[in-house]
């Protein structure tokens, strides 16, 4: 590959730490922020309600604007909007009448470059004249798990060391990724995403496309069996392990980050001599398994080692289905990824929606909700199976 399309993936590598940042850090800083603004832990929470729902808008809304505006314009932007949002959580909340309303603004702000990030960076990397992209979409995409890691664990040392009252330090010092990495946005060259000699195909003979439908239907598997175990992993772990809510958050969340970024970089050095589809294949019979394991096993400590390998098993799945769109569906464009990124944010509440339905059902019961989300395993098994793999 050319070296100067190798430094176009890289810069889409960061892109991926970039919306980890994003996503993980606010959270981390809830408690601190409703104790400093007197703000209820029900509107604290619902920052990640907007954060998500605004992402989710993003991907809806951008296949119509990102190719008018173009690929270079949109990727400064989203990374211009995740730095200022950033920096506004630590001036905004003083400066308006009702913190949390400043609070607000400033989620919004980064939400809107994260979903454009989410949409942009992988077919960006698709369109790079790579030998093998499938291996370059697995190692891009794990490069969002360490960044959630990266997030978690340089936040909790910072914490540590400074004092969590330094908090908009903090905050600053990751903003400055953004910033620069959307400079570097400004001088890498951006191959097309439909190549010369091709058109896109439309939405129009998009959404009458079969296999378009199958492979949405793939994302939002894929989002909500990733799902609904991650936003579970850290009660796991707290329970089996008997420990701090903070050792819990690192024990669980972050072991399933890791193991699923694994999963990824296996793919992505030996992906050349392995079977996408049998792969994915046998990951969502894994993921079946880990199921089974977290919500039957008899002992707590098990159902934490079945969050382990569930994040190892559904880390092909996500990278996995956009690699196989790009290889079926020719001249898809951006239209075909931004649905793809929608589909996946959906699956990603949906998920653990149905897990804390069913749980709320069974008196709170945490296992039996983790049991009814073996659905979304289960499609994907049957959609990849050996028969049908002629419609993908």
């Amino acid at each position: 590959m050319n070296q100067n399309f190798n430094r176009t993936v890289k810069a889409c590598f960061v892109g991926y730490i970039v919306q980890a940042i994003v996503n993980n850090f606010t959270p981390l800083l809830f408690i601190t922020l409703q104790t400093s603004y007197s703000i209820s832990l029900s509107r604290i929470t619902l920052l990640v309600t907007f954060n998500f729902g605004l992402q989710l808008l993003v991907d809806l809304l951008s296949a119509g604007f990102i190719d008018k505006i173009g690929y270079r314009a949109s990727a400064v932007a989203a990374h211009v909007l995740s730095a200022a949002g950033l920096i506004l959580l630590t001036v905004l909340p003083e400066m308006l009448s009702d913190p949390f309303m400043g609070l607000l603004i400033a989620v919004m702000v980064y939400a809107v470059g994260g979903g454009l990030l989410e949409v942009l960076i992988s077919p960006i990397v698709v369109a790079c004249p790579t030998d093998n992209k499938e291996k370059a979409m697995s190692i891009l995409h794990s490069f969002y798990c360490w960044g959630q890691v990266g997030v978690v664990l340089l936040s909790t040392l910072f914490f540590r060391l400074a004092g969590i009252h330094h908090w908009k330090v903090l905050a600053i010092l990751w903003a400055l990724i953004p910033i620069m990495n959307g400079i570097i946005f400004l001088k890498v060259p951006i191959a097309p995403l439909i190549s010369e000699g091709n058109e896109e195909i439309g939405f129009r003979k998009l959404i009458r496309n079969k296999m378009f439908w199958i492979l949405m239907l793939f994302m939002v598997c894929a989002g909500a069996s990733e799902q609904s175990v991650s936003q579970w992993a850290s009660a796991f772990a707290e329970r089996g392990l008997s420990v701090s809510k903070t050792i819990g958050d690192l024990a669980g969340p972050m072991m399933f980050a890791v193991m699923m970024g694994i999963a990824r970089v296996f793919y992505g050095k030996y992906g050349d001599k392995i079977n996408l589809k049998r792969f994915m294949l046998y990951s969502s019979i894994l993921c079946m398994l880990s199921y089974l394991v977290i919500s039957l096993a008899p002992l707590p400590v098990l159902g934490l080692i079945g969050c382990g390998l569930c994040g190892f098993s559904v880390g092909i799945l996500w990278p996995g289905t956009f690699s196989l769109a790009a290889l079926s569906i020719n001249g898809g464009g951006t239209a075909m990824f931004a649905f793809l990124a929608l589909a996946g944010d959906l699956g990603c509440s949906v998920g653990p929606t149905l897990v804390g339905n069913v749980s709320a059902d069974f008196h709170n019961n945490l296992k039996a909700g983790i049991l009814a989300a073996i659905i979304f395993p289960i499609i994907l098994f049957i959609g990849l199976l050996p028969k049908s793999k002629k419609q993908i």
